[in-house]
């Protein structure tokens, strides 16, 4: 494990007030199986802000000289033909394909906009975090839909020393914090397709280490 790494994981511990000891407790049979309803999660996901960094495509219906791909400024902002300047970050890409169609109104009669983010680097409230025995513990863009089991593709699976029954979902800030128990051994060692749960923006997903 990188230096790197465990700085994340130590910052991260921090401002959730646990540590790796600690998961195995908040893993035990006091908390509740994370929801398992996907239709309940995406109604509850909020939609994907765009935010610095990201890269856009952005298609204007007959007007191929429009149509271009961006990279949001520092600054939350972008430029594209005839459109200097806009504010992009925090919009969602069908609230940018709103503004970018009234804009260019004034140069295309009824123009048709569509905005897709095709490379993210989202901030850390639409990330999902994965700390503790994965085999990459990382921050990954939220995706529509993403599941536990995604998840734990991007990061490589489990390590030898994972209790994967102990882990731990954190969802939510504040007083609105909760945690979850989650099954990832059932999930990718016996293959239990109902541990697989869907994950929601700022999740973070805690793995201990086994005690044998």
């Amino acid at each position: 494990m990188t230096k790197t790494i465990k700085l994340m994981q130590t910052a991260i511990f921090a401002l959730f007030g646990l540590s790796l000891a600690a998961c195995s407790t908040l893993g035990g049979d006091n908390l509740a199986a994370a929801p398992n309803s996907a239709s309940g999660a995406a109604t509850a996901a909020p939609d994907y802000l765009i935010g610095p960094l990201d890269q856009l495509e952005i298609f204007v219906w007959r007007a191929a000289e429009l149509s271009t791909n961006v990279t949001v400024r520092p600054d939350g902002r972008i430029s594209t033909p005839l459109v200097e300047d806009m504010v992009a970050s925090g919009k969602t890409p069908s609230q940018l394909a709103n503004d970018l169609e009234a804009s260019l109104r004034e140069y295309v009669k009824s123009p048709e906009v569509t905005v897709i983010v095709s490379d993210f680097s989202s901030t850390f409230d639409q990330q999902v975090r994965v700390l503790g025995e994965a085999q990459t513990p990382t921050a990954l863009p939220y995706q529509a839909g993403m599941t536990t089991l995604d998840v734990m593709v991007a990061v490589g699976g489990l390590t030898d020393f994972a209790a994967g029954n102990r882990a731990v979902l954190i969802r939510g800030q504040g007083e609105d914090r909760q945690s979850y128990r989650l099954k990832l051994d059932d999930l990718l060692r016996k293959g239990n397709i109902a541990a697989n749960v869907p994950v929601l923006p700022g999740d973070v997903i805690l793995i201990p280490e086994s005690a044998f």
